[in-house]
């Protein structure tokens, strides 16, 4: 069982280059991933979004990657004409204006002034560059899943208790049903006896109206499907990717504790179906957290 937070990081380093890949994931609904790379990596965006599709299916991912290349590489010079042309005209400008001053303008003396000469960026992808963001990646994604397998681990440990709770709950609702009907025909039988005191009370209409009753408020079904669906909430917490499931499986939860209170007609069964309620929501609240 994974969670969906959690954070990696990894480092590749060999012969002058050093690349680093951390990765952070939150709660989503869906895979979502954000990349921040350096430029050189632009066109292998797709590349990297699908190492980290192998390795995750839900949640929001921002993707860090940084490089340094202390490689020796052949430095490529280059020179702006245009604006060594311009400089130029501009001192020819000044010489017609200031005939007296000396001209001491050379090569040399060009080159010097600012932007005439740059120094281009020869950082390019290379195959180790490459080679080494993959290993960089794989780690990061490897040390992130151990993160998210350790809460995952205590998400799981957490919601198996609360099923627990929600156990017991329901296992009281079950011994709670059968009575309502009984105190319902008492409660019943003791109004009937009050408003027409003296009276013969007619039994077969008492018993119709205390089946009628117990058909509405019958609660078996209910309270079978919830017990069902805590084995199957069990089950599936011993699997992998458990998050859609077991959302799935809460919302049915949420049904059927819905229905157990709005059929009941009795105080005891409507306070336990309620805590049953405030247990699921808990459980909920942790799924939302699982990939």
């Amino acid at each position: 069982m994974l969670s969906m937070t959690g954070y990696g990081k990894g480092t590749y380093e060999a012969e002058g280059l050093e690349i680093s890949c951390e990765i952070k994931t939150v709660n989503n609904r869906y895979l979502d991933v954000s990349i921040k790379a350096p430029r050189v990596f632009v066109a292998y965006e797709d590349v990297i979004r699908n190492s980290v599709r192998e390795k995750l299916t839900r949640g929001h991912a921002d993707l860090f990657v940084s490089v340094k290349d202390k490689r020796e590489r052949p430095t490529a010079l280059t020179v702006d004409l245009s604006l060594a042309a311009s400089y130029v005209a501009a001192a020819k400008q000044l010489k017609t204006a200031f005939a007296e001053i000396p001209d001491d303008i050379t090569i040399s003396s060009l080159l010097r002034y600012p932007e005439v000469l740059k120094q281009e960026d020869t950082q390019t992808l290379d195959e180790d560059m490459l080679a080494g963001l993959k290993i960089a990646l794989s780690i990061a994604l490897d040390n992130l899943n151990a993160m998210r397998l350790t809460e995952g681990e205590k998400l799981k440990a957490d919601m198996l208790s609360r099923m627990k709770v929600i156990e017991n709950l329901v296992e009281k609702v079950a011994l709670r049903a059968p009575v309502v009907a009984t105190a319902y025909r008492e409660k019943l039988t003791a109004r009937i006896r009050e408003y027409l005191a003296g009276t013969e009370v007619d039994e077969s209409r008492l018993l119709t109206e205390v089946a009628v009753f117990t058909d509405k408020c019958n609660i078996d079904e209910e309270i079978t499907r919830l017990r069902s669906h805590i084995e199957q909430f069990r089950a599936i917490c011993e699997e992998g990717v458990v998050g859609r499931k077991l959302d799935f499986l809460v919302q049915e939860f949420n049904r059927e504790a819905n229905t157990t209170c709005s059929k009941s007609n009795d105080v005891e069964v409507t306070r336990l179906g309620l805590a049953l309620k405030n247990e699921i929501e808990k459980v909920r609240e942790q799924v939302q957290n699982l990939e």
